[in-house]
């Protein structure tokens, strides 16, 4: 299974790689006043807005890092409905790819009071690596205000 790897600080994190509609530099957003924890903004995806969640302030309650390898990461966000939304992720150090069985992938023993986005992790000569669960990273609530507008499916 092929997997995108960026970072949170000085930890990794994966994402599934099918999810991904494309990979952008880095870009300001619209910001939305109010808008829930996590939530920067919409960016302008051809002509499109697409709601922007910043992972490392949602992650560690700190905005990621405006460097060269900062990147808006856009992914098919699958909906209630079974039709996909796009939504925009912004992460660290988005610089490579990693090839692993989906089997390398175990539970950490502490999912109990973690975030639901936090997956199974993969050992390697560096570390631990944590698979984000893109399809749970918006709350209920996060959604419908998000995704009100039902024409807005890719």
């Amino acid at each position: 299974m092929l997997f995108l790897m960026f970072r949170v600080g000085k930890d990794r994190y994966v994402l599934d790689a099918d999810q991904i509609e494309q990979i952008l530099p880095f870009m300001e957003a619209k910001a939305l006043p109010g808008a829930p924890h996590g939530v920067v903004g919409v960016i302008n995806y051809h002509g499109a807005p697409v709601p922007l969640i910043d992972l490392s302030s949602l992650a560690v309650g700190r905005p990621s890092a405006t460097v060269m390898s900062t990147r808006i990461i856009l992914i098919r966000y699958p909906s209630a409905e079974g039709t996909d939304r796009r939504l925009a992720l912004c992460a660290e150090h988005v610089v490579e790819t990693v090839s692993r069985p989906a089997s390398d992938f175990v539970p950490t023993g502490v999912e109990a009071g973690t975030p639901a986005y936090l997956g199974p992790v993969a050992a390697d000569a560096e570390g631990l690596i944590q698979w984000i669960r893109a399809e749970a990273l918006l709350t209920a609530e996060i959604r419908a205000i998000l995704f009100q507008d039902s024409g807005a499916a890719i």
